[in-house]
């Protein structure tokens, strides 16, 4: 059986993205502060184009990107600061609350087995002691034993903790290069294509420009009406910590189910602290159950899915399948994928339909 020129291609090219497929995913560990710099420098690199255009080429590109990451990284910054303080102004108060919380809700919970007659006993002692352990100082004076452990854990993960710190790091440094030799790096790759196929490719890397871009837009909207939608609906309630709290959750959205995870554990936290366990609940139940269901349902689909030419259900089903797939990367960049994805098979149905086999 002969094979035509063009299943050859399609041979060959299916090959090398499975080889670059593999060598992505063995090498994933080493790859991700990179791919995030890239990541980063592609949404960032039109505001480095528009702060360049501005300065006429009067300035040298590095000065733009310099200013550019200066003010993203204050942007960064400012929402990490308006967390941090809150958590160590009320972590005593949390963990002095902690064991009261705990005897309440056991003998709350012990009152519903003895109405139902359910054989169960309830006891939170071994908590209480393992939090005792993490929280209080050890009799001598020295150290908390919490502090213990993590620095225990820090010695025997320690490769682990230097490899954060060793992104967090290489990151910046990565992004300022790329976003220098942006322009640059593109033109080489595009010098890379063959000829004959640098038409098509040019196409499709516009077509998928155009989509990434209305994601990035699409996305950037939701976080501002969540951010805003939180901090109202939590200071309705009373909660002091309405702003800081309902900034990062709206925010943090950006991460799909790890921002929205981590705003409620903290407005379910420093809720029970100020307003007690029953209208804390009530208020977490009400402000992101709500959140969650219009976010999920109608924002996303719509402003961001929509935008893209994505059924919501493709949406939903991207996140989970990536997130599978590849972890908190996967789910960091199932949407971006999925765009450029849609590109290519809005391209693949064209050609179909022109096909013999289609037109038999």
């Amino acid at each position: 059986m002969e094979f035509t020129a063009y299943q050859k291609r399609t041979a060959a090219w299916t090959g090398i993205a499975l080889l670059v497929g593999v060598f992505v995913w063995l090498l994933a560990p080493v790859l991700t502060p990179f791919l995030v710099a890239a990541v980063l420098a592609y949404a960032l690199n039109p505001l480095v184009n528009r702060l360049d255009a501005w300065f006429r080429g009067k300035t040298p590109r590095w000065l733009a990107v310099t200013l550019v990451m200066i003010i993203f990284m204050l942007v960064v910054t400012g929402v990490v600061m308006l967390i941090v303080p809150v958590v160590v102004k009320e972590m005593p108060m949390l963990q002095s609350q902690i064991p009261v919380l705990l005897d309440r809700g056991s003998h709350w919970l012990q009152g519903v087995f003895d109405r139902f007659g359910v054989p169960l006993q309830v006891n939170v002692g071994t908590i209480k002691d393992l939090l005792r352990d993490y929280f209080s100082a050890k009799p001598e004076g020295g150290a908390p034993s919490g502090i213990d452990s993590v620095l225990s854990s820090l010695k025997i993960g320690g490769s682990v903790a230097f490899a954060v710190l060793g992104n967090l790091m290489l990151i910046p440094m990565v992004l300022f290069y790329l976003l220098v030799d942006w322009e640059r790096i593109i033109a080489n790759l595009f010098r890379l294509v063959p000829r004959r196929m640098r038409d098509a490719v040019h196409n499709f890397a516009t077509e998928a420009d155009e989509v990434l871009g209305q994601y990035l837009r699409g996305q950037l909207t939701v976080m501002l009406i969540l951010a805003v939608y939180y901090s109202i609906a939590l200071s309705l309630f009373g909660f002091d910590l309405a702003l800081p709290i309902g900034i990062f959750t709206g925010l943090a959205i950006f991460v799909p189910y790890l921002g929205y995870g981590v705003g409620l554990i903290l407005a379910t936290l420093f809720g029970i602290l100020q307003l007690g366990v029953v209208k804390a609940l009530v208020m977490v139940g009400v402000v992101y159950g709500l959140a969650q269901v219009v976010e999920s349902f109608y924002l996303t689909p719509r402003l961001v899915g929509e935008r893209m030419g994505l059924h919501p259900v493709v949406v939903i089903f991207a996140l989970l399948a990536f997130g599978q797939l590849f972890g908190f990367v996967g789910v960091l960049l199932a949407l971006p994928i999925s765009a450029v994805l849609l590109v290519a098979g809005r391209r693949l149905r064209a050609q179909y339909l022109q096909s013999d086999l289609y037109n038999g």
